[in-house]
C-alpha cells in the first residue's frame, strides 16, 4: 500500500468537513453531569487497576514541540494544543486528575477557560473520565466520534474490563467524522477514525514548527492494544475488522512525532529526559509510528489467535 502523508488527508477534507467557529455555550445548555456528580467523583479515592497504573500520580507539564504541550499524568496522557484564538484539549484522564490538568495549563502560562474545543480519544475512564469536569471549567466545546457519543453521554462503556465503571458524563456537543478538520488559531487538527480499541477510536495529526522554525507532523494514536478485551466471541459487533482496517490506515501514514495515550506507548520518561539533557529532537522519529503499527499488528494477531485456540479448546470439551 502507497503510503500518504498525514497532512494531505488533512488537506483534502472538504470544507464542509471544518469544524465551525467554537462559541461558549450558554447556561441553557446544561450539562449532563451534575456539580454533586463531578465534585463527587474528582474527590473519590484513586483505588483498583487506577492507583496500580499510577493514572492520577502528577508529572510535570512541559511543551512537545511548538503548540503541543504535554498536561496529563505521570502514565496517562493529555495533550493541550495553542493557540492565540484560545485552545484545544485532548482527554481528561481521571476524574480526579482535572484539578492537575488544570494546575498543568496554568503552570504552563495559560488559562483553562480560554480552552475552546475539547477532544476525545475514546470513551475508556482512563481517557474520559475527566471530560465533565474539563468541560465545567473551561465551557468548551466536546468533539467526538458517533460510536463513542453514546458511551461519553452514558458515563460508561458497554463492554471491556472497564464495564460498566462509572464516570461523569459529558456532554457532547459535536460529532467527528473521519478526516474532519478542526481549525482554531491558524492550526488544524485533523481527526482519523481508528477502531478497535473501542468502536470510535479516534487518532489526532497536526502540523507543528518548533521555536527554530522546524517543521513536524504529529500523531497521536488512539491505542491498538486489546487491553485484556474479548476478541473471540467479540467485544462488540465487527472488533476483528475494525482493529484491522486500523492497522491497514494507520500503515499508509507518516509522522515523525509520535504519541500515545499512555507514557509506556511511546517512551515518555526517556524522551522527556532527554529532552531536558538539551536533546531538542527527542520527541523526533520518523520511523517510529510504523514501527509501533507494526509491534501491535502482530501482538493482536497473537493474541486473536490465542483466543481462538482456547475457544477451540473449550468448545471440544
Amino acid at each position: 500500500m502507497k503510503r500518504i502523508l498525514i497532512a494531505t488527508l488533512g488537506a483534502v477534507a472538504v470544507a464542509g468537513c471544518a469544524a465551525s467557529p467554537p462559541s461558549t455555550p450558554s447556561p441553557a445548555q446544561s450539562r449532563i453531569a451534575s456539580d454533586a456528580q463531578i465534585d463527587a467523583a474528582q474527590e473519590a479515592p484513586v483505588e483498583g487497576f487506577a492507583k496500580n497504573g499510577r493514572w492520577n500520580e502528577p508529572q510535570a507539564p512541559f511543551t512537545v514541540a511548538g503548540n503541543l504541550h504535554y498536561v496529563g499524568t505521570e502514565t496517562v496522557s493529555a495533550f493541550l494544543i495553542t493557540t492565540p484564538e484560545g485552545h484545544m484539549l485532548i482527554d481528561g484522564v481521571l476524574a480526579q486528575s482535572v484539578p492537575q490538568i488544570i494546575a498543568n495549563i496554568k503552570t504552563l502560562g495559560f488559562d483553562i477557560a480560554d480552552v475552546k474545543y475539547l477532544l476525545n480519544t475514546h470513551a475508556h475512564i482512563d481517557h474520559a473520565g475527566g471530560l465533565a469536569g474539563l468541560q465545567r471549567a473551561s465551557g468548551a466545546q466536546m468533539l467526538a466520534s458517533a460510536p463513542d457519543k453514546p458511551f461519553l453521554e452514558a458515563g460508561a462503556i458497554d463492554h471491556g474490563p472497564t464495564k460498566d465503571i462509572r464516570f461523569p458524563p459529558v456532554r457532547v456537543d459535536r460529532v467527528i467524522r473521519d478526516g474532519e478538520v478542526v481549525t482554531l488559531g491558524g492550526t488544524q487538527l485533523t481527526a482519523h477514525i481508528t477502531p478497535g480499541h473501542s468502536p470510535g477510536c479516534t487518532s489526532w495529526s497536526l502540523p507543528v514548527k518548533r521555536a527554530d522554525g522546524a517543521q513536524h507532523q504529529a500523531f497521536l494514536h488512539c491505542s491498538a492494544t486489546v487491553a485484556g478485551q474479548s476478541l473471540v466471541p467479540e467485544a462488540y459487533p465487527g472488533m476483528v475488522a475494525a482493529f484491522r482496517s486500523t492497522f491497514a490506515k494507520v500503515g499508509a501514514m507518516q509522522a515523525d512525532i509520535f504519541l500515545a495515550n499512555h507514557d509506556n506507548f511511546f517512551g515518555l520518561k526517556d524522551k522527556r529526559a532527554r529532552q531536558l539533557a538539551g536533546d531538542a529532537n527527542a520527541f523526533v522519529n520518523a520511523q517510529e509510528l510504523q514501527s509501533f503499527n507494526t509491534r501491535m499488528e502482530a501482538q493482536f494477531e497473537a493474541d486473536l489467535a490465542k483466543q481462538q485456540q482456547a475457544a477451540q479448546a473449550g468448545s471440544a470439551r
